[in-house]
């Protein structure tokens, strides 16, 4: 009854005596500032909805136009043709009408030739970013041509100054379009080198029956669209890619990434959390305020930042046939894991985000909380880890009213949630297995333990160590990297801890203790849930997954075999899966498409006729070590191109696909869409982005790298890999695959990767 009491903020009864009012001073200052927060919030988003509009121009540029325009008219250059005369007569006040009529017509000019001027601005700063050549000069390694240098300076100059976050949504470009006849030519190219003749000779009868019927049809519902859309591609990608997606997320779909694992600051996880805690709550802060830069190649050309909006405050709602995102503006608590119990932690005091003394405080009383479990609880994220239509049904029948609802809400309306790991994560270089357990306990932890339709959930262990699980439809890797590596710096570089291992700072005041969720779970819901914990377990004792760390040489040595470093990697790869499959099979590398609006991913295939030729040398005892080079070298150039074409929106499978989706709503069939969206894909790779924030002096710092992150296997008999180039002579690969195929073997492949880039070394000399 004391705790209902204490609840209670505002009480209103009238008795005999009269009417009685009691209310709680604290609580109700605490609802005041809140609403002042969000005020304070909302004025700030209509003021920099305000600067992005009018971006690249600003408010300055518009008093130069008014004062041009008024010195003018007093020049003796009427530019109203009669306005100020007409105004003149409908203003009261023969001596003040004139100098209103001019204010006013003046006033109105330069608005319409300000509104001119920032739309020329606009637009020719879209036709600018519009030109790619650039790209293809600098890594091809040869430096920007006088063209590319005058086209980089006219940009500088068109661009405004100090731009936030989404100013330049506005004028990025969409994604073009590419004809069918080139995707149709870049296809047959991809697929040569893994096709005999005859099955070739099958492949291109049925490109150019599709070219030459149903495909231009197709074509032009597209072409439509991606007038309509801001990207032919996102939406669609999003929708039918991820959210229809029926099967478990914890090993299909979420990520993973590692701590920086040669330096462990502390081994108190309630300090190293707190500090992660609050160093996400002023990333978040930058985002919601857009003062986070956006990040710009060559400092001049901006990516796209559309896809931080729902970083924080974002959870995937299971439905029977297509999941939601739901995302909110704001959030004022984070949602606690610890030992199979819920808690919600209050993350403002205030006015004012949580110090880390105060949240490393909040987060001792939780970890020194030994209530008791409730029926369900404990593996109660499991759910999240089933299929989705076990997740939507449970939910609804279980979780749609009452206290388990409540409950929910907190833990799905939360900024992220935080996992106060039971287990310690190691890193020992005597034995890698330790740090092959460190991802596997990122990736899926114990299948009940994350909530995995949360956007990320930030992982601290018993010792200290960190890493995160993200999940993918809302947004890509690079996204959660930057994140990522901002927690990881303001962590080192910045908040630090005292000698003994705590957070910086006293603790001044006592907080309230954090809240326990609570649930009203039946036994037919634990049985649920208890199978779904069981399928999870299944699952993740399937997955085999190694953590390579290649320190033999890095991106130094490469550098000097001048070729790129992700083509050179991409080529060990072909050479380890060869050496380890005995076949070539078709590859997907992913590439962003950021350069545009709205852009997410396109697929790089990384097999082609010049990297086959190459890896066959290899191979060939007879070839000289010179032909190897130069096979080498030519099978790099030719990914680099690949990759530059996806960036530039020349992609192939993403307008396969995008047809594809128009024939079903046409109710049209295409063998050969068929046919090309079928074909697995058995070796999946993808490069962990790094480097986007200035906070990492590498240079001066080379041991703070994070190791980067991974995912699991993308086919059942295939490998799943993520690569990050860490520094000048280090490169994390992280390898996975399934156990339960006999085809596949991470250890195996890890110990081919080792010894391609060992081979590969060898051609070029370096000792």
């Amino acid at each position: 009854m004391a705790e209902a009491h204490q609840a209670v903020a505002f009480s209103f009864t009238i008795t005999h005596e009269g009417v009685n009012i009691d209310f709680d001073r604290e609580v109700l200052h605490l609802v005041w500032q809140s609403g002042v927060r969000s005020f304070k919030k909302r004025i700030a988003r209509i003021r920099n909805n305000f600067h992005n509009g009018v971006y690249p121009g600003s408010l300055r540029s518009f008093f130069v136009i008014y004062a041009i325009v008024t010195s003018l008219y007093f020049a003796g250059i009427d530019l109203s043709c009669g306005l100020i005369n007409s105004f003149e007569l409908w203003i009261p006040g023969e001596q003040l009408a004139p100098t209103v009529a001019c204010i006013l017509t003046c006033g109105l000019y330069s608005v319409l030739i300000w509104l001119g001027v920032i739309l020329l601005q606009r637009y020719t700063l879209k036709l600018l970013l519009m030109y790619k050549g650039w790209m293809f000069e600098l890594r091809g390694g040869t430096g920007m041509s006088t063209k590319s240098k005058a086209w980089l300076l006219f940009v500088k100059l068109i661009e405004g100054q100090k731009p936030m976050l989404y100013s330049f949504q506005y004028s990025l470009p969409c994604l073009p379009l590419p004809s069918l006849k080139d995707t149709m030519q870049r296809y047959l190219v991809s697929v040569r080198p893994l096709c005999d003749d005859e099955q070739y000779a099958r492949k291109e009868k049925l490109a150019k029956e599709f070219q030459m019927t149903i495909g231009p049809k197709l074509q032009k519902y597209l072409w439509l669209k991606s007038w309509w859309s801001t990207n032919y591609v996102t939406d669609w990608w999003e929708e039918y890619v991820y959210l229809r997606g029926r099967s478990s997320l914890m090993i299909n779909s979420n990520f993973y990434g590692i701590d920086a694992i040669l330096v462990h600051p502390t081994r108190n996880q309630a300090a190293r959390a707190a500090n992660l805690i609050y160093a996400a709550l002023l990333f978040q802060k930058e985002i919601s305020s857009q003062t986070l830069e956006p990040i710009m190649v060559q400092k001049t050309v901006p990516l796209c930042s559309w896809q931080y909006e729902r970083l924080f405050n974002t959870t995937r709602i299971p439905g029977l046939e297509t999941d939601k995102i739901v995302h909110l503006n704001d959030s004022e608590h984070v949602c606690i894991y610890h030992k199979g119990r819920y808690f919600k932690l209050p993350v403002y005091y205030k006015a004012r985000f949580l110090r880390p003394v105060e949240l490393q405080r909040q987060l001792e009383k939780i970890i020194q909380d030994n209530s008791p479990l409730q029926p369900g609880e404990e593996k109660l994220g499991a759910l999240t880890a089933a299929d989705r239509i076990t997740w939507a049904t449970t939910r609804e029948k279980y979780f749609s009213k009452g206290l388990n609802k409540t409950s929910l809400d907190i833990i799905e309306k939360a900024a992220f949630v935080l996992i106060l790991e039971d287990e310690e994560f190691q890193f020992d270089p005597k034995d890698p297995s330790k740090l092959d357990s460190f991802g596997q306990l990122l990736l899926h932890g114990k299948g009940y333990d994350r909530w995995y339709d949360k956007s990320f959930n930030l992982v601290v262990s018993r010792n200290g160590r960190v890493g995160f699980n993200g999940e993918h439809s809302w947004a890509d890797a690079p996204i959660l990297a930057h994140l990522w590596e901002f927690c990881l710096a303001k962590d080192f570089f910045s908040l630090g801890y005292t000698k003994e291992g705590n957070t910086v700072g006293e603790l001044t005041h006592e907080l309230p203790r954090p809240s326990r969720l609570k649930w009203d779970i039946s036994s037919h819901c634990i049985e649920i849930i208890e199978s779904c914990a069981l399928s999870a377990y299944t699952l993740l004792e399937d997955v085999d997954l190694r953590l390579y760390m290649h320190d033999a040489y890095g991106k130094g040595i490469i550098k000097k075999c001048k070729v790129s470093p992700d083509a050179y990697i991409q080529m060990a790869l072909q050479l380890a899966y060869y050496r380890d499959a005995r076949k070539f099979s078709l590859t997907y590398e992913a590439s962003m498409t950021r350069l545009f609006r709205e852009g997410r991913t396109e697929t790089v295939r990384s097999v082609s006729m010049e990297s086959c030729a190459w890896v066959k040398a290899m191979e060939n005892p007879d070839c000289s070590k010179e032909e190897k080079c130069s096979l080498l070298r030519k099978a790099c150039v030719r990914h680099q191109r690949g990759y530059q074409d996806t960036m530039c929106g020349k992609g192939i499978d993403r307008h396969l696909f995008c047809l594809y989706v128009v024939s079903k709503y046409l109710e049209v069939d295409s063998p050969f869409l068929k046919e090309v969206l079928s074909e697995p894909w058995k070796l999946s790779t993808s490069q962990t982005p790094h480097g986007q924030t200035s906070l990492f002096d590498l240079n001066k710092y080379p041991n703070h790298i994070s190791a980067g992150g991974g995912f699991g296997p993308v086919a059942d008999d295939g490998y799943g890999v993520s690569y990050i180039i860490a520094g000048e002579n280090i490169i994390f690969f992280h390898i996975s695959s399934k156990r339960s195929s006999p085809e596949t073997n991470s250890q195996q492949f890890a110990q081919q990767i080792e010894k391609a880039m060992t081979d590969m070394k060898h051609l070029f000399d370096f000792q």
